[in-house]
């Protein structure tokens, strides 16, 4: 029997500039009992040279050379030469606390959890945000069943998770995420963390979370989200990922409940790629979800995440709206068409008559909101996002996604933004 206790497993694909400090603070761990294996996924890079050199000076860490294959396809080599009875996955830009393993390792053993998860911190540009989850403490078989699983993916407010997808944060049992990881398609190209973690959830008999963060996320701005080029491709493989959580989940959850958690989350993400909005070809349509606003409409928008540069970026071919500024609290050197961000502070309201805030999370635009009305922004111009089931349900129709959420590709209408 392994005495390796945990397997770090690390997938690295282009990241020269941020693999040191990742592995550093993983040698650094107070806890001993692991191993380190780094997967370099084909990384074109100096980032197998700075594997090999690490590998060379700590007895701890295999490495491994690739083809590039994806994120997935990493992750399950990773698990194949692993041997510690419990995996932990770092993101090679990523960066763990001092006490990270040892902290997730007691939490499972005290537990007979077979997942434990953590808090973690969010770096943005230097700046560092706590994230904790909002539901800590023990859960065995009747409690997940009963107050995890119904809202691991939607908890009812649109559109958050009750667990999140995340793999890195997180403990897992080797035994039990090997009849998981590799019934994961290797076609499943997004959303791969949400594959993993829900279809785990679904045979997890013992859950323990804890509030304290301890790893570190670093959200990159070094490069502009690319727009969506082939709207087709995005469905069919979104449609992957969700008619695959429908498969693993449908033993554990009620059909009702669980067309409702995964209606939400792919309206979600067909939000954030779309840049909001959506064309619908069967009625010659734009399906605009930001209530209140319409066609011409000048437009503030709020956040220069994801979802706001996508916003940006669509708009720029569509000329949907009439974007008046772009601003974040976060302001930094980012441009897209004439557009750049702006502090929050330079907007005024008798220059727009809207403003989105470019989150589908309800507690960040809660809180968004709040600092807006602080400084003096008219609430009766912040618009709310469109949550109505039964019009994503006809969306979703319309867009060519099935009842078990395949896309049709032959029915599908909305694959290229028109203006």
């Amino acid at each position: 029997m392994s005495s390796i206790k945990i397997s770090v497993i690390v997938p690295i694909y282009r990241i020269e500039k941020y693999l040191a400090q990742c592995i550093e603070s993983l040698l650094e761990q107070s806890f001993k009992d692991f191993e380190l294996i780094l997967v370099d996924d084909g990384s074109p890079d100096n980032c197998p040279q700075i594997c090999d050199d690490y590998a060379k000076n700590d007895s701890r860490i295999k490495v491994i050379h690739k083809p590039n294959g994806g994120l997935l396809s990493a992750r399950k080599a990773g698990l194949e030469a692993a041997l510690g009875t419990h995996i932990a996955y770092v993101d090679g830009d990523d960066w763990v606390d001092h006490f990270y393993l040892d902290t997730l390792y007691k939490l499972a053993i005290a537990n007979d959890a077979d997942l434990a998860v953590t808090g973690h911190f969010r770096e943005f540009d230097g700046k560092i945000e706590t994230i904790k989850p909002k539901n800590p403490g023990f859960y065995d078989e009747a409690k997940l069943k009963s107050e995890i699983l119904p809202k691991a993916i939607f908890n009812g407010e649109f559109c958050e998770h009750g667990m999140s997808t995340y793999v890195w944060n997180k403990l897992f049992k080797k035994e039990l995420l090997e009849k998981v990881l590799y019934d994961v398609p290797n076609d499943v190209v997004m959303g791969e963390d949400a594959a993993i973690t829900y279809s785990y959830l679904a045979l997890t008999k013992r859950l323990v979370i804890s509030k304290i963060p301890l790893y570190y996320y670093r959200q990159r701005h070094d490069s502009i989200v690319k727009s969506v080029e082939n709207p087709k491709t995005e469905y069919y493989r979104l449609g992957l990922l969700m008619n695959f959580l429908k498969t693993k989940l449908s033993n554990v959850l009620d059909e009702e409940n669980l067309n409702t958690q995964i209606t939400y989350y792919l309206y979600s993400q067909i939000l954030v790629r779309s840049g909001g909005l959506i064309y619908n070809e069967k009625d010659n349509t734009w399906f605009n979800p930001f209530l209140k606003t319409e066609k011409g409409s000048k437009v503030v928008v709020y956040s220069s995440g994801s979802f706001g540069q996508h916003i940006l970026s669509t708009n720029l071919k569509t000329d949907y709206f009439k974007i008046i500024k772009w601003i974040d609290v976060d302001y930094h050197d980012l441009k897209i068409g004439e557009n750049t961000v702006n502090p929050i502070s330079s907007i005024y309201n008798n220059e727009f008559d809207y403003l989105i805030i470019a989150t589908i999370n309800p507690s960040t635009h809660k809180s968004l909101k709040e600092e807006l009305e602080l400084m003096g922004i008219n609430q009766s111009k912040i618009v709310k996002t469109n949550t109505n089931e039964a019009k994503i349900n006809s969306l979703l129709n319309d867009l060519g996604f099935d009842k078990d959420f395949i896309f049709n590709q032959k029915t599908n209408n909305s694959l290229t933004p028109k203006s």
